[in-house]
């Protein structure tokens, strides 16, 4: 199916390629959302074609204010229904009264943890059930992601995993943004190419990876938490 499916893209726009996944798979095809500008071009064209693609997005309880009004004007402005995921509360509140509320910090051990209580068994929820899980991933914004393919097969979640905007440049989606006036996050405008949480999220300084933001006091290699790390 990955081949046919690699085969039957291999020429088509972003746009193309989501009215084909909606058409083939109908209701069977998930889309995740953190609102960052990529998501938002892609939801903007989910919108356009009334596509039947669910669209859900992980509230890990520590997100900027920023994310929440970006979350609030994509709502508004495409009348879209965007299921919210939420932690497991008493597996946060274990987390919390054992290590307290910045253990993130102390090693990679403890954040890969944080992470999988607030991101990933809310995201395997999320995803469950659906044959197709649609991203916003970009070739070029990380190493690890440059070594990713726009279609592949995701063995820990057992699903094909698709990104529109594999090949985009960050310049092509910022003029998407403009052209057709999809809202987004104003961090964006201060130094975010990135956004997460908030206690592991900063700007980032002219020149820096796209990814230094994210997780800064760890080492480049181990800058994932996992939602994206593939096996095929």
């Amino acid at each position: 199916m990955i081949a046919q499916l690699k085969e039957d893209i291999k020429d088509l726009d972003a746009l193309e390629i989501l009215t084909l996944l909606d058409a083939t798979f109908t209701k069977q095809a998930v889309f995740s959302t953190s609102f960052g500008i990529e998501d938002q071009v892609i939801t903007h064209m989910l919108a356009q074609i009334k596509a039947s693609t669910a669209i859900f997005t992980l509230d890990t309880g520590r997100l900027f204010p920023e994310t929440y009004y970006v979350w609030s004007r994509t709502i508004e402005s495409y009348k879209l229904n965007i299921k919210a995921y939420f932690p497991n509360t008493e597996a946060v509140e274990q987390l919390i009264s054992s290590k307290g509320p910045a253990s993130f910090y102390e090693s990679v051990e403890n954040r890969k943890e944080c992470c999988y209580i607030r991101k990933i068994e809310p995201l395997k929820r999320a995803i469950k059930g659906y044959q197709v899980w649609i991203t916003g991933i970009r070739a070029e914004q990380s190493e690890n992601r440059d070594h990713m393919e726009a279609v592949e097969w995701d063995e820990g979640n057992q699903l094909i995993k698709v990104h529109p905007l594999f090949n985009w440049t960050l310049a092509e989606v910022e003029e998407y943004l403009k052209a057709h006036f999809v809202p987004y996050n104003p961090l964006h405008d201060k130094g975010y190419p990135s956004i997460g949480c908030q206690p592991c999220t900063r700007a980032i300084a002219t020149g820096e990876d796209f990814r230094a933001g994210r997780w800064w006091w760890e080492d480049k290699s181990k800058k994932e938490c996992g939602l994206h790390v593939t096996s095929k």
